[in-house]
């Protein structure tokens, strides 16, 4: 376990080689699960001033699901989470020609239509946040879907946070990642 501030940090993210394979899964974590995407609460507001612009990289479904729904929906939890099409596949999930996944959000921002990139819990897959009183954990969520993603990091040697580096720097800061890469370096130097 590493610790950064107030942030728990499972060995595994540091120790598991991860790449995602897109060629591979397709954005199977886009369609599995039970839920859609977990949604910050400072999300909410950026999703509803954003949706215009975001509007037009969704399908038809997905709009349909989301005048339904809502922009977001309240999960048995009391979290916030995106909807989705039928108990599938996110509302803002949006098919490929080659039938691969993709989300409408980071089109749009891909295009320049939104600042906003798309869920940070996305963008951080496959580790997950759990908020305890007193502190943070960031846990590896393994998932046999992602198995392509753990062969292609193991072939290349990237570890799992240095996949996320991005995701983890827009997150918690770039002083917290270097605090991070650092205590990993010191661990790996002493084995």
């Amino acid at each position: 376990m590493y610790v950064v501030g107030d942030i728990y940090v499972s060995d595994e993210i540091a120790e598991e080689c991860f790449i995602c394979d897109l060629e591979k899964c397709k954005g199977a974590c886009c369609v599995e699960g039970e839920l859609g995407a977990p949604l910050k609460n400072e999300e909410l507001p950026i999703l509803q001033d954003e949706i215009e612009n975001i509007d037009p990289y969704l399908s038809e479904k997905g709009k349909v699901e989301l005048e339904k729904q809502g922009l977001f929906v309240l999960d048995p939890d009391g979290e916030y989470s995106t909807p989705t099409i039928g108990g599938k596949e996110c509302a803002y999930a949006v098919y490929e020609n080659d039938g691969k996944l993709a989300c409408g959000i980071e089109k749009a921002w891909k295009d320049g239509k939104t600042t906003f990139r798309k869920p940070v819990s996305c963008h951080l897959y496959p580790i997950r946040e759990v908020q305890y009183p007193k502190f943070l954990a960031l846990n590896y969520h393994k998932w046999g879907i992602c198995s392509p993603a753990c062969e292609l990091g193991k072939k290349m040697n990237q570890p799992l946070y240095l996949f996320l580096k991005e995701a983890l720097i827009r997150r918690f800061g770039e002083a917290w990642f270097e605090n991070l890469r650092h205590q990993i370096k010191e661990r790996n130097q002493k084995k």
